[in-house]
């Protein structure tokens, strides 16, 4: 087999069932919901139609339930696992990807109307100012209440330093955003005094 037939989400397959064991592909949907959906977004789809391409590749097994949902459920092989380790010990070289919608929009505000910028950017601003929010409450969690590592570790745990680097994408959102937010209030203040 070669290391080209696998994508990131083959990778994200094999490590969150090395991670949590076996698992449906609803189980998968969950795991990255809970988890690195915060930070790797995908069509959801590809949980489903990634662990049976997997099977073929000898890298995971398949167990369906004979009765009921009938069920699939996915194990990783020990070559999936070695799959897993080789790929972890390649350092990454593709670039990183920012795909934020806000962003999009706001390179094409020129086409909208002369608000179009300023609601983009009132209307990302909670948005990233929640998810903040939401992280730095986790990083409490992690950290336990005296700041000290609680050791104990959920499916929401988020191991290594992923975490941190969800934090410091929001504030470095949130300040973008709130610099949008003030360039256009400074550009509609400076009109309404030109045509005073």
């Amino acid at each position: 087999m070669s290391t080209g037939q696998l994508s990131s989400t083959s990778y994200l397959v094999l490590g969150l069932l090395a991670r949590e064991g076996p698992s449906t592909p609803y189980d998968l949907k969950r795991h990255v919901a809970a988890t690195i959906g915060n930070f790797w977004s995908f069509p959801h789809a590809l949980l489903y139609k990634e662990p049976p391409r997997l099977v073929e590749l000898g890298l995971l097994t398949e167990e369906r339930e004979e009765d009921g949902r009938r069920r699939r459920l996915f194990t990783i092989t020990s070559a999936g696992s070695d799959a897993l380790r080789a790929w972890l010990e390649r350092p990454s070289w593709e670039a990183t990807e920012l795909r934020d919608p806000g962003l999009l929009q706001l390179f094409f505000a020129d086409q909208g109307s002369s608000e179009t910028r300023g609601d983009i950017a009132r209307e990302q601003l909670p948005i990233h100012r929640a998810k903040l929010a939401g992280y730095e409450k986790e990083e409490r969690v992690e950290r336990g209440s005296d700041g000290t590592n609680s050791g104990h570790l959920t499916l929401e745990h988020w191991r290594g330093q992923t975490l941190r680097m969800g934090v410091l994408y929001e504030r470095a959102a949130v300040d973008f955003w709130e610099g949008v937010t003030a360039d256009v209030l400074a550009e509609e203040v400076a009109v309404a005094a030109s045509a005073a």
